[in-house]
């Protein structure tokens, strides 16, 4: 069965390599493969290392994405592949060297439309902040029930999964990647699968290391742009695709209105003592980290990590609301490339 696989790629020097490393060590036959990298031309040296690795394996090739932004490159890939199973994966990541044949394996016998494994994520370098931001990525105080990112034991129906494994067809079913959403864009895809009956499974036993940002002032931007473009997913699948996705605005939502109507009212101690336990929740968790970080400047970023997550994402989703309902939509596509 003829596999492609298609992975968008800017200025990604610092992974490229480990990432192809490991998709070239996949035990699936090298002759069942095609291997799609869609660069948004990179300035970095990304594409020289690309290029060395095409010297080496046919299979790989490198194509171009003038417009720099992801659902763009996802779609000039689909539309290029040959194979009639399509993989969307991250130059961030590693995958392990039975991913594509576990994963085609799991999407055949669960007649599924989608399917993809649990992110193990990993800091870029051993400090402090980067330690705590892996840890923050993988917390269910940070993250919700985000199952990839927390795990889970059993093969489990979700909403989404990342770098999954489709079926081509389900590509002309539900058409390609919506353009417009230059982040969520794999979660208003997987919404159509379901909105059209499809299903999307989880696989716990297909482990992938992933990087995560370097910096705090990275964590921010992504999550605010992920919160930017949630109200546009959900108006575009005319419903919500998570629960989940609503307690960073309210939290915000929160703080703003509760902390005004506390200066004028006997409300302030109320205010005060819901606050009061975020934090120590937001303490709790850093602690129980504790053997997992193994080191107290780490421990003690956690819980200012976990409140930017919360604030960024929140208060992106209420600039988001205010967006559509103003129909600021060349606003969403002004925002940077995904790689950035």
């Amino acid at each position: 069965m003829m596999l492609s696989i298609v992975c968008p790629i800017y200025n990604e020097v610092r992974y490229i390599k480990g990432c192809i490393e490991s998709i070239v060590a996949q035990d699936y036959p090298k002759d069942s493969l095609e291997v799609l990298f869609v660069d948004g031309m990179s300035l970095d040296g990304t594409r020289d290392v690309v290029q060395q690795f095409m010297s080496l394996y046919p299979f790989i090739k490198l194509l171009d994405n003038p417009k720099k932004i992801t659902p763009t490159a996802l779609n000039i890939g689909v539309t290029a592949a040959k194979g009639s199973i399509i993989f969307r994966l991250d130059a961030h990541a590693i995958y392990p060297n039975n991913y594509f044949s576990i994963l085609v394996k799991y999407l055949e016998e669960l007649r599924a439309d989608n399917v993809g494994g649990i992110c193990r994520t990993l800091p870029v370098n051993n400090t402090n902040v980067c330690v705590a931001i892996a840890c923050a990525l993988s917390s269910p105080f940070g993250m919700g029930n985000s199952y990839f990112r927390i795990g889970i034991k059993d093969v489990k129906k979700v909403d989404t999964v990342p770098f999954g494994c489709f079926r081509k067809e389900v590509f002309d079913k539900v058409g390609l990647f919506d353009e417009e959403l230059i982040r969520n864009q794999d979660d208003e895809f997987n919404g159509r699968i379901i909105k059209e009956g499809g299903c999307i499974y989880l696989i716990p036993e297909v482990i992938i290391d992933y990087y995560a940002r370097d910096s705090i002032k990275k964590v921010i931007k992504m999550f605010y742009q992920y919160g930017l473009f949630k109200p546009l997913v959900n108006i575009k699948l005319r419903k919500p695709t998570t629960i989940r996705q609503f307690f960073p605005v309210l939290f915000v939502i929160g703080l703003i209105v509760g902390g005004v109507f506390s200066i004028f009212t006997s409300l302030v101690y109320i205010y005060i003592l819901v606050v009061s336990l975020y934090w120590c929740l937001a303490f709790y968790f850093a602690l129980s980290n504790i053997r997992k970080i193994k080191r107290l400047g780490g421990v003690m970023l956690l819980p200012f990590i976990f409140f930017m997550i919360h604030v960024s994402y929140g208060w992106g989703y209420l600039v988001g609301i205010f967006k559509v309902i103003f129909k600021s939509y060349t606003f969403f596509r002004d925002v940077s490339f995904f790689g950035q």
